[in-house]
C-alpha cells in the first residue's frame, strides 16, 4: 500500500490554519469524501453526512470550509454542534448516514486541529479507504463539477445530542444507578462540556463540574484526563466517590479514586475484563485487545483471568479493526481509550466512566479496592521531540541502544520506540519489574535519540 501523505494514527491532524489543516484542504476532503461515498454506490446520488466538532476557536473554520466542500460535491450535511466523538460516530449510524465527520484534535492544545472520518455504521475508516479519499483531496480534477440542481445543502440540528445521551446511558446495566453518589467530572472545557454532566445528573448523581466553560482557546489547558490533578483536588475536596475526567474530543478517560489516586488506563482494562468475566459477558479463553504501549501486568494479570491478550498497532482504530475481526468485546489503551463492542464503535469516555460504576456496584467495593490486584511493572514513557522521522533501524546507535537496554532487563520486560502519528515525537517506553534499571536504561535512551534526530 502507499504511504499516505495526510492520514496519520487518527485521521488527519495539525495546527490549525497551516497545512494540511487548511480552510482549501477541508473543503477538498469534503469533496473528496462526498465523492467517494457517491462512487461506492453510484444510485446515491446526494450522501448524507454528519459533520460534528469540539470547542476549538478553528473548528468554525473548518466545519464551513468541510461543509462546503461536501455541499460542492452535492452531499447534505447536517451539523450537530459540540458533540464527543463517539457520539458524532453514533449519530451517524442511528441516522442512517452515510458518513459522519469530527472536527477535533482530541487531546492537544488548542491551536492545533484535525479531521477523523467514520463510515455509515459509525467504525473509523481504513487505511485503504483513507488512502483513495486522499488521492482525490491531492488530485481534485478526478471528482465531476457539480452545477445547479446537482449542488447539495446543509442544516443544524441541536438537539441531535439527545440520542447520544440516551445510547450511553443505556449501556448502564438496568440493576444500577446512581442515586446518593457523589462524581467530580472533568470534560476539558471539549466537547462533551454540556452533554457529559447531563448524562451522570439525569442517573441520579450529584456532580461536581470542572471544564465546563469553553472558551475556543481552553480547551484540554490544565483539565481533563491529560491533566487530572484539578479533578483530584475536588475529589479529596468533596470526598467524592470517583473522579472522572475526559479529553478535548471525549474518547479516553481518566478515573481517580477515593483517595485521590489517578489510575492507569491498564488497570481500567483489566477491571473491566473482571467485571465482563464476572457477568458472563466473556468466557475464559476469550480476547482482550490492547497496543505495543500496554503494560507487560495488564498482560499477566488477564492471564490470571484465563484470557488471551493481543497487541495491535498504537490507535484505537487499530484495536476496534482487530475486535470486529474476531469477535472481540472489549479492547484498549493505556492512555484510556476503552472500547466496549457491545455498545460503541470507538473510544467513549463517559461510556467508559458509567462501566467503572458498575463495577464499583457490582462487586460492592470502592474503586481503590478494586483496581489493587491488578499490578503493573514500572514503566516510563518519554517523549523526545524530533526534527524528523528516519525509519529507527537506519539508525545504528539506536539500535544499539535498544540492544542493551533489552539485555539489562534479562528478559523481564521490554523496550519500545515510536514515533507519534500526529505530532513530531518520538516515544520511549521502557518497562520492567526492576523501578531502577527502568528509569536508568530509559535515560540512555533518550540521550541517544537527542543526539541523533532530536
Amino acid at each position: 500500500m502507499s504511504e499516505r501523505k495526510l492520514f496519520g494514527t487518527d485521521g488527519i491532524r495539525g495546527t490549525a490554519n497551516v497545512y494540511p489543516m487548511t480552510a482549501e484542504i477541508a473543503t477538498a476532503l469534503g469533496r473528496a469524501v462526498t465523492h467517494y461515498f457517491q462512487s461506492i454506490n453510484p444510485s446515491n446520488t446526494r450522501p448524507l453526512i454528519i459533520v460534528g466538532k469540539d470547542t476549538r476557536l478553528s473548528c468554525y473554520m473548518l466545519e464551513m470550509a468541510f461543509s462546503s466542500g461536501v455541499c460542492s460535491q452535492g452531499g447534505s450535511v447536517i451539523l450537530t454542534g459540540p458533540l464527543p466523538t463517539p457520539g458524532v460516530a453514533f449519530v451517524t449510524h442511528s441516522m442512517r448516514a452515510d458518513a459522519g465527520v469530527m472536527i477535533s484534535a482530541s487531546h492537544n492544545h488548542f491551536q492545533d486541529n484535525g479531521i477523523k472520518i467514520f463510515d455509515a455504521k459509525g467504525f473509523k475508516l481504513p487505511d485503504s479507504v483513507e488512502l483513495e479519499i486522499e488521492k482525490l483531496v491531492l488530485n481534485p480534477d478526478l471528482m465531476p463539477v457539480k452545477i445547479g440542481a446537482q449542488l447539495g445543502n446543509a442544516e443544524r440540528l441541536k438537539e441531535v445530542y439527545g440520542r447520544y445521551i440516551v445510547q450511553v446511558k443505556s449501556a448502564l446495566s438496568d440493576d444500577y444507578d446512581l442515586v446518593g453518589m457523589r462524581i467530580v467530572l472533568d470534560c476539558a472545557n471539549g466537547a462533551g462540556y454540556k452533554v457529559t454532566p447531563m448524562m451522570f445528573q439525569e442517573l441520579g448523581a450529584e456532580v461536581f463540574p470542572l471544564g465546563i466553560n469553553p472558551n475556543g482557546e481552553n480547551i484540554n489547558k490544565n483539565c481533563g484526563s491529560l491533566h487530572p490533578e484539578g479533578a483530584r483536588a475536588e475529589v479529596l475536596k468533596y470526598r467524592a466517590d470517583i473522579g472522572i475526567c475526559i479529553d478535548g474530543d471525549g474518547d479516553r478517560l481518566t478515573a481517580i479514586d477515593e483517595e485521590g489516586t489517578i489510575i492507569d488506563g491498564d488497570k481500567l482494562i483489566g477491571l473491566f475484563a473482571k467485571l465482563l468475566l464476572s457477568r458472563g459477558e466473556l468466557k475464559k479463553g476469550d480476547t482482550v485487545v490492547g497496543t505495543v504501549m500496554s503494560n507487560l501486568g495488564l498482560e499477566i494479570y488477564l492471564k490470571s483471568l484465563g484470557l488471551n491478550f493481543v497487541r495491535t498497532k498504537v490507535g484505537d482504530r487499530y484495536i476496534i479493526e482487530y475486535m470486529r475481526t474476531h469477535n472481540c468485546i472489549l479492547g484498549g489503551e493505556p492512555s484510556g481509550h476503552i472500547i466496549f463492542s457491545k455498545h460503541s464503535t470507538t473510544g467513549d469516555g463517559s461510556l467508559g466512566a458509567l462501566k467503572l460504576i458498575e463495577s464499583m456496584k457490582f462487586f460492592k467495593k470502592p474503586l481503590k479496592d478494586l483496581v489493587a490486584e491488578i499490578e503493573l511493572f514500572p514503566q516510563v514513557i518519554k517523549n523526545i521531540i524530533v526534527k524528523n522521522k528516519p525509519a529507527l533501524e537506519s539508525v545504528s546507535s539506536i539500535q544499539k541502544g535498544i540492544e542493551e537496554a533489552e539485555q539489562k532487563l534479562a528478559g523481564k520486560g521490554r523496550v519500545l520506540l515510536r514515533y507519534s502519528g500526529t505530532e513530531p515525537l518520538l516515544r520511549v517506553m521502557v518497562e520492567g519489574n526492576i523501578a531502577e534499571i527502568v528509569e536508568e536504561e530509559c535515560q540512555k535512551l533518550i540521550e541517544i535519540v537527542t543526539k541523533e534526530i532530536g
